[in-house]
């Protein structure tokens, strides 16, 4: 979660929270835009965040936390597509271009085909040890469209 949707579950304007906090109006807007991180304001301004929203300054930085509080691990799972084999990152090329086109609302015949190819190669390179099941699944969920049981 990060600021705007914490402001946004809480219906607290920028302006507000601005107001409340003594937090100048475009320290929150540059925040909640992604141009300034909460990990490099000042205690004080934390503080004062986390006074005005009700919550311990811990959350006002986990709000930024690039990691998953509860499991340790990164939020962001793009390295998991790093130093696929070729015959891998093509498969993935050919399904992203069917998603767009069915997810456009445009006719595609062969999207079975390349979903059918990109599963087998997931299993081919899991099976052959070439990535292992946390690639495995996070490229299923992602471009297949599965859900882990």
């Amino acid at each position: 979660m990060d600021l705007q949707t914490l402001l946004d579950q809480r219906q607290i304007t920028k302006y507000h929270l601005s107001k409340v906090s003594g937090v100048p109006k475009t320290t929150i807007m540059d925040i909640c835009a992604g141009r300034s991180k909460i990990e490099r304001c000042s205690a004080k301004t934390v503080q004062q965040l986390a006074k005005a929203l009700d919550c311990t300054m811990e959350d006002i930085m986990e709000l930024s936390s690039p990691y998953d509080s509860a499991t340790g691990l990164p939020k962001d799972k793009t390295y998991l597509e790093r130093g696929l084999p070729p015959f891998l990152v093509e498969s993935i090329a050919a399904m992203k271009a069917a998603w767009e086109k069915l997810d456009g609302g445009e006719p595609y015949l062969r999207w079975d085909c390349d979903y059918c190819n990109l599963q087998t190669d997931i299993n081919n390179a899991e099976v052959n040890q070439i990535i292992n099941p946390e690639q495995a699944w996070y490229l299923r969920e992602k471009y297949l469209r599965l859900e882990k049981a």
